[in-house]
């Protein structure tokens, strides 16, 4: 609060109006995005370009220092709604613009006049006292219509009309380098009738922009500030570009954060109620593959340091195109009294929209660690206590090996008698090191299934269904099975007698209690 004050007075002081700009944050009745007579400024509402954090007077009135190319934009308070803007996404924000033309190849924020008046019209909404329920998508990475065309039939429409949720975040990677595609991705998007919020991803920078400052212009210009909050009433979300552009080096980019994030982030989080969730957004993870240096440890540290004294706090991530949950502590720089979760989010895309096509002409796109494509959803109660779950975008129904929760595999046949050297695998999507994972077969004793870091044979199979077929399979073949974060084995009897065999598979879901799987095996008998 005192770095925000302290910016309103400068503003105010003799000479300083010279060089700010001004506005009211209102409550838009009549939703005409002007402020009539009638309808009042809102007091107490957080505005920021990106750096410096002010607060609305008891009018609702704000003031920021004004420079070309900033995104200025309000901190939607719990309780408000921002209106919708021509494109269906929340108008939360305003871009200046700049002096000059950027020449960037996408256009990047267009030149003009520096506004020195802008209004933010909120509505004020109907408190409801209930649970949050937000939609968490990763990675769509369109790189052609195509694609959106399978964003749209695979991810968005089944969800039409049908979800509870009053919240979208998108972490990423909204396109696959073609930022002249980012209007059509938007309003499919924007067709869920959501409020939605994006984050920006390595795939979305203006790759020909000099420096990293200029790397996000289009991705502003098409989606606002890409570091920024939004306050809900059981959750402070902030979401926060975490890609630096590195041009002319290698890696050309690298996971970490730039001053005037941290700024904002020193301005306004201690202003950040402690009793609900704090969830951030980010696209890198900040937990590193090993032997790999993909993040600034320091910039990890210092953001770790801001956030050590809030007890709730969920951080999403993405990019990696696989899922994996990660618990922080001393070993990556946190500090806090409970380990620090992030949620590395599977991607809408799966493996870039690749693999055999079904029937209805989508790429089957399952990840590198089995997980097949769809995405998230986060449900906050009082509290800070949260639920996350993970929904494939298609299920079979008559296949009861697959479900939403996990996939198993299993032999289809083996000799009896012999040495039970062969297993059942589970691949449970949401699985975390301590999740428990039993099996039984024939409804016997339930028996743990062990935690293994190998490939899903399910994936492994369509490696080599690729590799021996004698013409292409899809368009792009499915991607080369990797280690899985969430796999368990369970050996296979062979001492039941001849005929078939039902296996059971259930696992504790830490947020959506006992999930079951079923398949089966024969034995058959055999002579040396």
């Amino acid at each position: 609060m005192r770095r925000a004050a302290v910016a309103m007075l400068w503003l105010v002081c003799g000479g300083a109006l010279a060089q700010a700009q001004s506005g009211v944050v209102f409550d838009d009745g009549n939703r005409n995005g002007l402020q009539d007579p009638r309808e009042p400024g809102i007091a107490g509402v957080a505005v920021s370009n990106g750096r410096d954090v002010v607060r609305t007077d008891a009018g609702g009135r704000y003031a920021l220092p004004m420079a070309a190319g900033q995104t200025i934009f309000a901190i939607k308070p719990a309780g408000y709604r921002a209106p919708d803007g021509a494109d269906g996404l929340p108008a939360f924000w305003r871009q200046q613009p700049l002096q000059r033309a950027s020449g960037l190849r996408y256009g990047g924020i267009p030149s003009g006049v520096l506004r020195s008046h802008i209004d933010f019209p909120l509505r004020k909404t109907e408190t409801v006292d209930a649970d949050l329920e937000v939609l968490v998508f990763a990675d769509p990475q369109p790189k052609s219509r195509t694609d959106i065309d399978y964003y749209r039939r695979d991810i968005v429409e089944p969800l039409r009309g049908k979800t509870r949720a009053t919240l979208g975040l998108s972490l990423g990677d909204i396109v696959d380098d073609d930022l002249s595609l980012y209007p059509e991705i938007a309003a499919v998007t924007a067709s869920l009738r959501v409020p939605w919020l994006h984050v920006a991803g390595n795939h979305d920078m203006d790759i020909d922009a000099k420096d990293d400052a200029d790397a996000l212009q289009t991705f502003r210009h098409h989606f606002g500030p890409d570091t920024f909050a939004w306050e809900e009433t059981r959750a402070t979300f902030v979401l926060l570009d975490d890609v630096i552009h590195q041009p002319g080096a290698k890696p050309a980019y690298v996971g970490g954060f730039r001053d005037d994030q941290f700024a904002f982030l020193e301005a306004y989080l201690p202003t950040v109620p402690k009793d609900r969730l704090l969830v951030l957004g980010v696209h890198v993870p900040l937990f590193e593959p090993a032997g790999k240096d993909t993040f600034r440890d320091a910039d990890r540290e210092r953001l770790f340091a801001l956030l050590r004294d809030f007890p709730h706090v969920l951080l999403f991530s993405a990019h990696n195109h696989t899922q994996q949950h990660w618990f922080h502590n001393a070993g990556t720089g946190w500090h806090g009294a409970q380990p620090l979760h992030e949620y590395n989010v599977g991607a809408n895309c799966g493996a870039f929209w690749s693999g055999v096509q079904d029937a209805d002409g989508i790429p089957d796109s399952t990840m590198a660690d089995g997980t097949p494509n769809g995405y998230a959803t986060l449900k906050v109660s009082r509290d800070g206590r949260y639920a996350l779950a993970w929904h494939p975008a298609r299920l079979r129904d008559d296949d009861p090996a697959s479900t939403s929760a996990m996939a198993l595999h299993a032999p289809k046949v083996l000799r009896e008698g012999a040495y039970p050297a062969w297993g059942v695998y589970a691949n449970v999507f949401m699985g975390r090191d301590d999740t428990r994972v039993e099996y039984r077969v024939d409804g016997g004793d339930w028996k743990p299934m062990a935690k293994v870091s190998q490939a899903d044979p399910r994936l492994l199979l369509e490696n080599v269904r690729d590799d021996v077929a004698d013409a292409l399979r899809g368009y792009n073949r499915s991607p080369e099975a990797k280690p899985s974060a969430h796999l368990w084995r369970g050996a296979l009897p062979t001492d039941l007698g001849a005929g078939e065999h039902q296996v059971e598979v259930r696992a504790l879901d830490p947020w959506q209690d006992l999930q079951h799987a079923g398949t089966h095996y024969r034995l058959m008998e055999a002579q040396p």
